[in-house]
């Protein structure tokens, strides 16, 4: 009788220290969430979404579930991030252009823009270039593994789809570029989130918004600077659930990787990538320490949110309203700048990926054309991936699609070019996430740099939270 008083007292007192702790380890976890800074519960977001995509690809039908059940959430948060991307450049740009006050101060930061944006992508390239001639990743690739991912990845439609794109984009006039800048119906760029057709309008307006007498210009500069308040308040937002996002991000990257002979074959090349990505990171932080007088330590910190979704999503288009926020409320940009700097770095400063052309295309030769590799081809790679960063679109891979392009300037055979797009197809993806986050660095270090030529960057920026009007409306 005592051992069963004993056994049913040892049971409720268990049962108890269950609930106990799990409420209480409840409230622990959730205070520690709250008080986690973000660039933290995202990172643990991708540690947990790696680690739940290696589970699922050792399950059966655990990549089915991932794509079903778990990508569909990473594929929201896209979307809602695009989703306010062009309010956000419409109504910043606008706002900045109006506020100036003087049109001869948007040629010199356009000019200054411009410039460093060219110099840190010619230097990217040239580090790219180094590394690769150095290293020789592809000098000692054997014949049975050309031909083991020849077969592969030579009729993949991923690869295919590339160079039908780089095709359509080889065939346009010399002008393409420049007439594609200017929209016949603005109403089509907003659906098609034509970048640069939505800058050149948002500067038309802002301009002509200078040039009409002020008390007139102020209800419509008053709209958007309204605009700009609210989008900004909806990255917020739509931030509170980044971790959950680049979980299913990741788990859906991971689920993807189902030739780990290949990837490790090619792991020299891809850490002559990775290698260049870290140096250019580290030259940006010379020059927000040289330049701007700011810790790169404090640099890191603030915009690392932003780096982290641009590892996740693999497009600075897509990040953009997080780099926006970041660059504005953390970095102490003036919203002048940054809604100047920040959409025409997203669409013409490429450092990562021009960094990845120099490297992939003199590795592709090392392995299947040797005898192309001739100091005058390397600079004509050089102006190349120059130009073609500038043109190179915002999404994930588009990377791949200006390689086929450099490659063509140099005369590469036509009918090697499946070959050699298989050749790094494997490992496209994850260099991809990390050329796009050297992308978006480069655009936060750039608007520092400009910001403080013009005297428009704050020591003190003022963060403002999803919450700071909550009390007074709920």
């Amino acid at each position: 009788m005592f051992s069963n008083f004993m056994t049913q007292y040892t049971h409720k007192v268990t049962s108890f220290l269950i609930i106990f702790l799990s409420f209480h380890s409840k409230i622990i976890l959730n205070n520690l969430m709250k008080n986690l800074a973000l660039h933290w519960k995202i990172l643990m977001g991708m540690v947990l979404g790696i680690i739940f995509g290696f589970i699922m690809n050792t399950v059966d039908g655990g990549k089915g579930f991932v794509t079903d059940w778990i990508k569909p959430f990473g594929t929201i948060f896209i979307n809602l991030l695009k989703l306010i991307a062009v309010p956000l450049i419409l109504a910043s740009l606008i706002k900045g252009i109006s506020d100036l006050k003087d049109i001869s101060k948007i040629k010199k930061m356009g000019l200054r823009t411009i410039s460093i944006y060219v110099g840190t992508t010619l230097i990217a390239i040239i580090i790219g270039l180094g590394i690769v001639n150095i290293v020789k990743p592809g000098a000692g690739m054997s014949a049975d593994t050309i031909e083991k991912i020849k077969a592969k990845y030579e009729t993949d439609l991923g690869v295919t789809d590339k160079l039908v794109k780089a095709s359509a984009q080889k065939d346009a006039g010399p002008l393409q570029a420049l007439i594609d800048i200017f929209p016949s119906n603005i109403f089509q760029s907003f659906a098609n989130a034509s970048m640069l057709q939505i800058i050149f309008f948002a500067m038309f307006v802002g301009i002509s918004l200078l040039l009409i007498p002020e008390k007139k210009a102020k209800p419509l500069v008053d709209f958007f600077d309204s605009l700009n308040e609210m989008v900004m308040k909806m990255v917020d937002l739509i931030m509170l659930f980044a971790p959950y996002a680049v979980f299913a991000l990741l788990a859906n990257v991971i689920i993807a990787f189902d030739d780990t002979e290949i990837l490790l074959k090619l792991l020299v090349y891809a850490l002559c990538v990775i290698g260049g990505l870290l140096l250019m990171i580290a030259f940006y932080l010379v020059l927000v320490k040289v330049y701007t007088k700011k810790s790169p330590l404090w640099f890191l910190k603030q915009i690392s949110p932003a780096q982290l979704l641009a590892f996740s999503t693999s497009s600075s288009a897509a990040t953009l309203p997080v780099t926006m926020e970041r660059v504005e409320e953390h970095l102490g940009v003036d919203k002048e700048v940054s809604g100047f700097v920040l959409p025409v770095g997203a669409t013409i400063n490429m450092d990562g990926t021009s960094l990845y052309q120099a490297i992939a295309a003199v590795f592709i030769m090392q392995v299947i054309w040797p005898e192309g590799l001739t100091f005058s081809n390397q600079i004509i790679i050089v102006l190349t991936a120059l130009l073609a960063s500038i043109g190179s679109a915002a999404v994930p891979s588009a990377g791949m699609v200006m390689l086929v392009i450099v490659l063509e300037s140099i005369g590469f055979p036509e009918e090697l070019l499946p070959i050699g797009l298989a050749l790094i197809f494997a490992v496209d993806r994850p260099l991809d996430m990390m050329r796009t986050t050297v992308n978006v660095t480069g655009d936060a270090t750039v608007s520092m740099l400009v910001a403080k030529s013009l005297g428009k960057l704050r020591d003190h920026p003022q963060e403002k939270n999803w919450d700071d009007n909550y009390e007074k409306v709920k």
